[in-house]
């Protein structure tokens, strides 16, 4: 792999290389991360890319360009692009009611009461949901994990479970899916606050229905082939295998960090009956940076164009009710961003305050990242990406998606 020069755009080499040794002694000495690869993009050309840790548990192989990690919501950009390729043909739209096209939601009620053995009580929604909701995390669905509220313990019981990796392999596809979904209450009326979800999944089953392929066909054959991201999917091939990492979780402070998913026997290995459109992609950094130059190239790489220029740019505005920020519209514990100044556009976290933000950036810059710490953000402004990997859970253990940014913006001239 071939970088530019960083003095040719614009940074200073010596600030850039603070960056691995703050990894190496801040990180990976301390046994915070298992490993840490960081790509940083400039001018459409990588001018830092460098990759330190073992790969796997008990081998001195150190990760590399070909490694492979589990994305997680670094999946739903890609679910959210799928879904405005279709909205670009004329097959949907941003506000297309989402029971047009998943009829199982068309009685969905907001909870009012109930759970914990009794029956839910609901109430009619104040105004349909919208791919809009899906898209910008506004629906009123919810995620299990999240442990907060009667609507996502009733998430838990049913037989997916609401979607985690653990019940992939399952009985049930992405269409049994839905129909346990839409049976449980919203946890408020569409529009009405933000809550990170399973909104993406849903969006995803919107994708399959309205295509007529499976998501996982309609991604590889639209977006992955046409980009050469030929280590993206939803699964790890045999002759693969030996390339995907170790993944560990956080198991609190007496324990530390400890093995969630090992790489030589990783579900990743086999085909998921439940396909995630909001967290199942296994991929590399070079094929993530290739999805982050499409974006930032206005939706057109090698001569191959995935989005118009002037949809990228709707998504990458705030779509927020009253243009208000995650801070005061969440109502989520569990977020991949930083809320002060922070709006949602249709897919992205996008940047709507910098002094709010606390941290340096530039006002349209939209990002997102993954349960296992992984991350990007595109910098239209700076013509700046960069794109992060790593396997540990939870993600916003650490702040270190802050100090990575604050540390790369620290080093342009």
């Amino acid at each position: 792999m071939i970088t530019a020069s960083p003095e040719d755009h614009g940074f200073d080499p010596v600030r850039l290389k603070r960056i691995d040794t703050f990894l190496k002694s801040n990180y990976l000495d301390t046994g915070r991360l298992p490993h840490a690869q960081i790509l940083i993009s400039r001018n459409d050309q990588i001018v830092h890319f460098s990759s330190q840790g073992a790969a796997r548990e008990g081998s001195a192989a150190a990760i590399d360009e070909r490694s492979l990690f589990r994305i997680a919501s670094m999946t739903k950009p890609i679910t959210s692009t799928a879904f405005m390729m279709l909205v670009e043909e004329g097959r949907v739209a941003v506000d297309t009611p989402v029971a047009d096209v998943l009829p199982e939601f068309r009685t969905t009620g907001v909870y009012e009461s109930g759970g914990g053995g009794a029956p839910f009580q609901t109430r009619p929604v104040a105004t349909p949901m919208r791919m809009l909701d899906l898209l910008r995390h506004t629906s009123g669905l919810t995620y299990g994990f999240q442990y907060r509220s009667n609507v996502d313990a009733a998430y838990r019981a049913t037989a997916s479970n609401a979607g985690p990796v653990e019940n992939w392999h399952g009985a049930a596809d992405l269409d049994a899916f839905i129909s346990e979904l839409a049976a449980q209450p919203l946890e408020f009326s569409p529009g009405e606050a933000w809550n990170y979800s399973v909104s993406t999944d849903v969006l995803g089953a919107v994708v399959q229905r309205v295509s007529g392929q499976p998501l996982d066909q309609f991604l590889h054959d639209r977006i992955f082939a046409p980009l050469g991201m030929n280590d993206t999917g939803f699964f790890v091939p045999a002759e693969k295998a030996d390339r995907l990492t170790d993944c560990y979780a956080f198991a609190g402070p007496a324990l530390g960090r400890v093995m969630y998913d090992r790489g030589a026997d990783s579900v990743w290995l086999r085909r998921p009956n439940l396909i995630s459109g909001g967290g199942g992609l296994v991929s590399t950094a070079l094929d993530y940076h290739r999805f982050c130059r499409m974006l930032a190239n206005g939706g057109r790489l090698d001569g191959v164009r995935i989005l118009g220029r002037k949809t990228l740019q709707l998504m990458t505005l705030n779509h927020l009710p009253n243009q208000s920020d995650l801070a005061s519209l969440s109502q989520s514990l569990f977020s991949e961003t930083q809320n002060g100044g922070v709006g949602f556009g249709l897919g992205f976290a996008v940047t709507q305050d910098i002094a709010k933000a606390m941290i340096p950036g530039s006002v349209g810059e939209y990002y997102w990242g993954g349960m296992f710490t992984t991350s990007f953000f595109i910098d239209p402004v700076e013509k700046l990406h960069m794109v992060f990997m790593t396997q540990l859970s939870p993600s916003l253990l650490y702040p270190l998606r802050r100090e990575l940014k604050t540390l790369i913006y620290s080093a342009l001239v």
